[in-house]
């Protein structure tokens, strides 16, 4: 699942599939509602997307207003909020196997994280129920609605623009952050063979948030140290000032 996550974002998970599906109902309607269930059963939190804009002919997509809801124990409402993601499809390739996507490029995400006094963080619950819910070992691709194997895909490079990143150190004695994280970049998604279509998201959002989590885990370091960095500077003026008193 494609961080994040972005998870990520599991937005990416059916989108692969998308690409082929354009029979028995509306293709952009078939993508939502799979990025919404698919979600829901990786994440086990409700999954929602605003709107979706495949457009096959021009090898573009926009995914509008996804979201994925914290788990209940949580402040924050949601775990990560984006606004639009936009997928580059090579054209020549949808006739091909493995077919294509030059670029996913996911606009200035927002990732909130929240730590609890045990050191966990929400950010980490998510990860972990991921890797609960994801196949344990490599699957065949599933046949599509007619029977034909399922197409494989490869994604050259999947970009988190810009996420704006919350970092809730409360319950560490300290306090909310906010920093923005330069852009992450995932390459070469699927390699040359590619991978079917419901299993490349997966790849995606794991690589992402790990990501996440990983410029997360930094951001909490320098903050924890900043905030120990202080006390020591107030204890050692207290101390003069008992001296010179």
């Amino acid at each position: 699942m494609k961080v994040i996550s972005s998870i990520i974002v599991i937005i990416l998970l059916l989108c692969g599939g998308a690409l082929w599906f354009l029979a028995g109902g509306s293709l952009n309607e078939y993508v939502k509602a799979q990025i919404e269930s698919v979600g829901q059963q990786l994440t086990e939190q409700k999954v929602s997307v605003n709107k979706v804009d495949i457009q096959l002919t021009k090898g573009a997509g926009s995914i509008f207003g996804l979201t994925l809801p914290n788990p209940n124990k949580y402040n924050y409402p949601n775990a990560f909020s984006l606004g639009e993601i936009t997928l580059d499809i090579d054209i020549e390739s949808l006739t091909s196997d493995p077919i294509v996507l030059d670029a996913i490029v996911i606009q200035k995400p927002e990732a909130f994280v929240e730590f609890t006094k045990a050191g966990g963080a929400n950010i980490k619950d998510l990860i972990d129920t991921i890797e609960k819910n994801l196949p344990k070992s490599k699957q065949a691709s599933k046949p599509t609605s007619d029977g034909q194997p399922e197409p494989k895909l490869t994604i050259k490079k999947v970009i988190l623009a810009g996420t704006a990143l919350s970092v809730d150190l409360s319950a560490l004695g300290n306090k909310e952050h906010q920093a923005t994280l330069q852009d992450i970049t995932l390459t070469n998604i699927g390699g040359s063979e590619g991978l079917p279509a419901s299993q490349i998201g997966s790849v995606i959002v794991k690589e992402a948030l790990s990501e996440i989590w990983r410029h997360t885990k930094q951001v909490q370091k320098e903050k924890i140290k900043a905030k120990a960095t202080e006390k020591l500077k107030e204890k050692a003026k207290e101390k003069l000032s008992e001296l010179f008193n």
